[in-house]
C-alpha cells in the first residue's frame, strides 16, 4: 500500500511514517518546516519527501492519505483529497487500527515530561528484555529512532492531548486505549485549541474512560487539576507518587505509595521508595544518572511505576535508569568550547522553562546562565503565558527573547518585568549577534524553542567553535 503523509515532519507524524514503513508500506510525505531530528530520521528511512503542499504530489493517487493535525481546510492538498474523494485518515486513528490492536498500551500523558517519561519507560522495558514497540515525540539516543513496532505485546506511546485532525477535534490520546496510563501533570496549554483548563480536563476524562478496570492509572499525589478529572469518574486502579521533603507536603502526598528522595540537590541522584502493605514505605534502591532536575526525578518515578505494572521488578527499572540518556533537545549539551557550554531544550511552557532553568542552576551553581527563548508556541502567540513567563525566566542571569514580528504577544512586557537582564528581538540575525557579543568564558548558554529556531543553534555552535579555534591558534 502507498501511504502519503501530509505534515510528515512533525514528531508524531514522523513516527507514524516510521511505523508504516516497518509494516512494509511504501511511504511518502510532504511538509514545509523540515528540521532535525525528524528530518534526519526520515532521510535515514529512505522516505521520499516533497516540500510544500501542491496537489501534484497526489498524482498518481496514493492508496491512503494520512493528514497531520497542523493542516486545515484551505490547504491545497487537503482540498485536493476532499475533491478527489481520496481515502484519508488521521495518524492517531491509523495507529489505533493498524498497530495498537491487541497490544498492551502504556500511555504517558500530561502537560510536561511526556517525551522524557515515555523514553524512560521504553528504555526500562528494553533493558528488562521485553523489546517494546513505541512512538515518542523525540528521539531517545538509546534507540536512535522515535518509533518502532517492537517484538512484544507492549507498546509505549507519548499520549498528546492536542487535537487529532481538522475532521476529528478529539484529543489524539482517546484513540490509544491504554491499559497502563501515566498522567504526569495537568496545566493550561494549547490556547489555539482549548478555551480553558476545563476543556482540557474534559479530554483527559475521556481518556480515563478508556482504561479497563484491570488497568492502572498513575498520577502525582494531591494535584488539584488531576483530582478534578478523576472526580468526573474513574473505573480503574490508581496509584500515586510524591517527592519527599516538600514544604507544602499534604497528607495525600505523605500517603503516596511511590515516593522519591533527592540524594543530590541537582537531581543527579535520588532514592526510590515503595510502600508495602505489611511493612510500610520501603527503600528500593538509588538512581545515579546524567539527568538533572526534580522534574526528571518525577518522570523517572512514573516510569518505574508503570514498568512494574507490566511485571518489571523495581530493581531492574532502577538499574536501567542509571544508563538512561535524555532524548534529543532535552537540556542537550551541544558543545563545550571557548569556555561556553551551549544547550538545546524544547521548553516552551512557563513551567517547563522554569524547571529546566532551575535544574541547570542546581548543576552549575553561580556560573552565568544566558537564556534565549523563542516565543513560538501557539499559546505564547496569544499572550496567555505573559504573566507567568517573568518568574519562569528569573533564574537566568541574562534573557534574550525572540519575538518574530506579529508572531507573539506581550514579550516586551515580559522583558520589562525582568528589568535590565532581558531584551526582545524581532530579527534573528540581530539576536544572534547580540548573544555572541554577550557571551563570556564560563557562561551556560541555553536555547529554548519547540521549533527549529531558524537554525540559530547551528550558527551559534559554529561561531563558538570558531572562537575556540582562534583561541587555540
Amino acid at each position: 500500500m502507498h501511504i502519503h503523509i501530509l505534515g510528515i515532519c512533525g514528531t508524531f507524524m514522523g513516527g507514524i511514517a516510521a511505523l508504516a514503513k516497518a509494516l512494509g508500506h511504501r511511504v511518502t510525505g510532504s511538509d514545509t518546516n523540515v528540521y532535525p531530528p525528524m528530518s534526519t530520521q526520515l532521510q535515514q528511512l529512505g522516505i521520499e519527501l516533497t516540500a510544500g503542499f501542491e496537489p501534484e504530489q497526489l498524482e498518481p493517487a496514493p492508496d491512503l492519505v494520512l493528514i497531520g493535525n497542523a493542516l486545515s481546510r484551505g490547504n491545497p492538498c487537503v482540498e485536493a483529497v476532499l475533491e478527489r474523494q481520496l481515502p484519508y485518515s488521521s495518524g492517531a486513528q491509523w495507529l489505533s487500527e493498524q498497530v495498537l490492536q491487541q497490544r498492551w498500551v502504556l500511555a504517558v500523558a500530561g502537560t510536561h515530561g511526556k517525551t522524557t517519561c515515555s523514553s524512560m519507560l521504553a528504555w526500562i522495558l528494553q533493558q528488562a528484555g521485553l523489546t517494546p514497540g513505541f512512538l515518542i515525540g523525540g528521539v531517545p539516543p538509546q534507540f536512535g529512532v522515535s518509533a518502532r513496532l517492537g517484538e512484544s505485546p507492549f507498546f509505549v506511546i507519548e499520549a498528546d492531548e492536542y487535537d487529532t485532525a481538522f475532521f476529528d477535534k478529539r484529543s489524539k490520546f482517546v484513540h490509544y486505549r491504554p491499559r497502563t496510563l501515566v498522567i504526569n501533570n495537568l496545566e493550561y496549554d494549547h490556547a489555539d485549541i482549548f478555551p480553558d483548563l476545563a476543556a482540557i480536563q474534559r479530554q483527559f476524562h475521556h481518556l480515563v474512560r478508556t482504561v479497563p478496570a484491570s488497568g492502572l492509572i498513575l498520577t502525582p499525589a494531591a494535584e488539584p487539576a488531576i483530582e478534578q478529572v478523576m472526580a468526573q469518574g474513574c473505573w480503574s486502579a490508581r496509584q500515586s507518587y510524591a517527592a519527599q521533603g516538600k514544604a507544602d507536603e499534604s497528607t495525600a502526598a505523605k500517603a503516596a505509595p511511590w515516593q522519591s528522595r533527592l540524594l543530590s540537590a541537582d537531581g543527579s541522584a535520588f532514592a526510590v521508595y515503595l510502600a508495602d502493605e505489611a511493612q510500610g514505605l520501603q527503600h528500593q534502591g538509588e538512581v545515579h544518572w546524567g539527568l538533572l532536575g526534580q522534574h526528571n526525578v518525577d518522570n523517572a518515578m512514573m516510569a518505574i511505576a508503570a514498568a512494574r505494572h507490566v511485571g518489571v521488578p523495581v530493581a531492574v527499572a532502577i538499574e536501567a535508569l542509571c544508563s538512561f540518556q535524555a532524548p534529543k533537545r532535552r537540556l542537550e549539551l551541544l558543545i563545550d568550547a571557548a569556555g561556553v557550554r551551549l544547550y538545546d531544550d524544547f521548553a516552551h511552557h512557563p513551567t517547563a522553562i522554569q524547571t529546566t532553568l532551575q535544574a541547570l542552576r542546581a548543576k552549575v551553581g553561580q556560573q552565568r546562565i544566558v537564556a534565549v527563548l523563542e516565543a513560538r508556541s501557539n499559546t505564547m502567540k496569544r499572550g496567555v503565558h505573559q504573566q507567568a513567563l517573568p518568574a519562569a525566566l528569573s533564574t537566568a542571569d541574562r534573557v534574550f527573547i525572540y519575538q518574530q514580528q506579529g508572531a507573539a504577544d506581550g514579550m516586551d512586557q515580559v522583558a520589562a518585568r525582568l528589568g535590565e537582564k532581558a531584551v526582545v528581538y524581532d530579527d534573528l540575525a540581530s539576536l544572534e549577534q547580540a548573544v555572541l557579543a554577550e557571551l563570556q568564558a564560563g557562561d551556560e548558554l541555553l536555547l529554548m524553542s519547540n521549533g527549529g529556531f531558524g537554525g540559530l543553534h547551528q550558527r551559534l555552535r559554529h561561531a563558538i567553535e570558531l572562537r575556540e579555534t582562534e583561541h587555540v591558534g
